[in-house]
């Protein structure tokens, strides 16, 4: 007995001592999604407050591709030290654990959240050439041209892709799914023609729709986004009860050792806490989220796979 508690007392100066030290080198904050996306944005913001407080470069790479899953799948098979960490979403935390029959990580199991950072209002946007100037007007044009119009996403179960997929559902269209690896690819191919629809974030697209490179049809959310206040909601706009956001968080590798996941929690929370990071975000276009306890946050990410598993079901996205 002496000899087993000598251990924990071993373990936990050991697991102190780490901590203490950590970070010794480079952190990669691996984003994924392409350069310009919110996800990347954000972890942008983040990452030289991070450097700052803890002493050692987080250095941002971008890994887009499959629908998020090529990032998320490193992050989640890396060695759980603390060198590396995700700006997730709620594609890789939360959807992907229903939109996939075959995933290789589990996002409750495999991961542990350090922040919520921000959640995401979309906006429906059009092409310029397409005669609709509101939802209704597309709900009729795609009735009346079925399967003919096609919609962007950065790839199959990202919210790009489920608002679309969720309201072709809600109004009984049919539009053709166009994957893109990057949401600019996306937005360049929309303003081209070869793609009529998206359901973008308004991060990427509030530029462009204000220059009238695109034409914005309404927002996702119940609420108005803060960054087009004159856009009403899809809910308000024939869709009754249409209501998607996608949120933002930091997560690490499960295994990586308690005392690494509180100062790395702790240090996001104080950054999260400064008026200039909350401002940063907003004017992003996105809502600065408030923080929880790691307990807390896992209940969220546990209560939204259920959430974000509904939704898929009822779009009948599937991906083998």
């Amino acid at each position: 007995m002496r000899l087993v508690l000598t251990l924990l007392l071993l373990l936990t100066a050991s697991a102190g001592a780490l901590a203490q030290d950590y970070p010794t080198r480079d952190v990669m904050f691996i984003v994924p999604t392409g350069a310009g996306a919110a996800t990347d944005l954000l972890a942008r913001i983040l990452a030289p407050q991070l450097s700052d407080r803890l002493g050692k470069p987080f250095v941002v790479e971008n890994r887009p591709g499959a629908g998020t899953l090529t990032a998320s799948n490193a992050v989640a098979k890396s060695v759980p030290d603390g060198y590396t960490i995700l700006m997730g979403t709620s594609t890789p935390l939360a959807i992907n654990a229903t939109l996939y029959k075959h995933l290789p990580y589990d996002p409750a199991k495999d991961f542990v959240p350090l922040a919520l950072i921000a959640t995401i209002p979309f906006v429906l946007v059009v092409n310029n050439d397409l005669p609709v100037h509101s939802v209704s007007e597309l709900i009729a044009y795609a009735k009346a041209h079925p399967g003919e119009l096609s919609y962007g996403s950065t790839g199959p179960g990202t919210p790009f892709h489920l608002n679309a997929e969720l309201f072709s559902a809600m109004t009984g269209i049919k539009m053709v799914h166009v994957p893109y690896k990057a949401v600019v690819d996306a937005q360049v191919d929309l303003m081209g023609g070869r793609i009529q629809v998206m359901f973008t974030d308004f991060t990427s697209s509030v530029p462009l729709i204000r220059a009238g490179k695109m034409r914005a049809l309404g927002v996702t959310t119940l609420t108005r986004a803060a960054a087009m206040p004159d856009l009403a909601p899809i809910a308000e706009l024939g869709v009754p009860g249409f209501d998607a956001a996608a949120w933002q968080m930091v997560a690490a590798p499960a295994a990586t050792p308690r005392p690494i996941l509180d100062k790395l929690h702790d240090t996001l929370e104080s950054i999260m806490a400064l008026p200039q990071t909350r401002d940063a975000i907003t004017r992003l276009g996105l809502v600065p989220a408030d923080n929880a306890s790691i307990e807390q946050l896992q209940a969220f990410v546990r209560s939204e796979i259920v959430r974000w598993g509904e939704v898929v079901k009822r779009s009948g996205a599937s991906v083998d």
